[in-house]
């Protein structure tokens, strides 16, 4: 496989004005709207660039799906992750890991959303 593994990521939400601000908020990004494939499904997109490196995804609001036992965890990038480890408790998030070395591969903080959703941050300093 010569590409990343991951190439998409959905995070489900159950109130996706909560969760739009809190992602907007902590990594300092504008969430869009997209056209959803179903008219009973809201989507919001992260930053997304064509042909770019890294995975594009969005947050997701379905009826009958919620955040509740998932069970995804994805990684944002970051040029320091402790800055937006530092965001997460003021906008209604829980840090669950604070900056930690992750040896050659450079460092994670972890956390939980508004939505219950847990994710992590990562920087290579």
């Amino acid at each position: 496989m010569n590409r990343n593994a991951v190439g998409w990521f959905e995070i489900y939400v159950k109130d996706m004005g909560r969760a739009r601000k809190f992602y907007e908020t902590v990594l300092e990004v504008k969430l869009e709207e997209l056209q959803a494939p179903f008219p009973d499904i809201e989507m919001y997109c992260f930053p997304m660039f064509e042909d770019g490196p890294g995975a594009a995804g969005a947050l997701v609001k379905k009826e009958g799906l919620s955040s509740d036992g998932m069970g995804v965890l994805i990684y944002f990038s970051s040029k320091d992750c402790a800055v937006e480890a530092a965001r997460v408790g003021d906008n209604g998030g829980r840090l669950v890991q604070d900056k930690m070395a992750i040896g050659i591969y450079g460092y994670i903080a972890i956390a939980v959303d508004t939505e219950g959703n847990m994710f992590g941050i990562h920087s290579r300093h």
